[in-house]
């Protein structure tokens, strides 16, 4: 096991990590879906929800795949957190998931077919976000917030960060955002959440595998 999944095995779940900033950061992500709420602007709420939901998917894949190596995940985030959730995942992340699919949608413009240099501007936000994205991430793998142990998923090797890990999450959010109905909306939605809860009920609750 590396150094890096030790330190971060160490605070996993652990509740005297826990800092006041956190409720204020609640605060702010439930400000930012009520005034979509209000709004009725529901495609945005199901598109946010559905790109935290792909983020969640995500990490429980991660956290699996360090049980199976033993050696260590894909990404960790062993660095100071008010509370690590999983190996890759802290609660920090988890509220800026869940702000930036609701970000995503303020973007696009109205009509879905419109281009932008010649491309669908769907495609192009979901791409050109995407590498934003995985630049951050390359940013914060250099400063040692986020950890990369595998030659295949680094910094030399940006593009499974792009493919895997940020281009999906646009895509369904993306997705989800232009579906005719609310109703709809909320079925996509709501099949990724239900799954990523079936997941965590199976590998996290019953086999302890998270």
């Amino acid at each position: 096991m590396t150094e890096t999944s030790a330190q971060a095995l160490r605070i996993l779940r652990d509740p005297s990590q826990f800092k006041w900033y956190v409720i204020p950061l609640l605060l702010v992500v439930i400000y930012i879906y009520m005034v979509e709420v209000e709004k009725k602007n529901w495609k945005a709420v199901f598109a946010g929800l559905s790109f935290w939901g792909m983020d969640w998917f995500n990490e429980i894949w991660n956290s699996l795949f360090f049980h199976f190596s033993k050696t260590a995940p894909v990404w960790g985030a062993p660095r100071d957190t008010a509370y690590l959730i999983l190996i890759g995942l802290n609660i920090e992340i988890c509220f800026m998931f869940l702000i930036m699919g609701i970000v995503a949608t303020k973007i696009l413009p109205q009509d879905r077919h419109e281009k932008i240099l010649g491309i669908n501007n769907r495609l192009f936000y979901a791409v050109t976000s995407s590498i934003l994205c995985v630049m951050v991430e390359m940013v914060l793998n250099l400063g040692g917030w986020l950890t990369w142990e595998h030659s295949w998923w680094s910094v030399s090797m940006p593009f499974l960060v792009f493919i895997i890990g940020y281009f999906p999450f646009f895509a369904v959010c993306y997705y989800v955002y232009d579906l005719e109905t609310p109703k709809k909306q909320a079925v996509v939605t709501g099949s990724i959440l239900v799954f990523d809860l079936v997941c965590i009920a199976v590998f996290g609750l019953w086999l302890g595998w998270l």
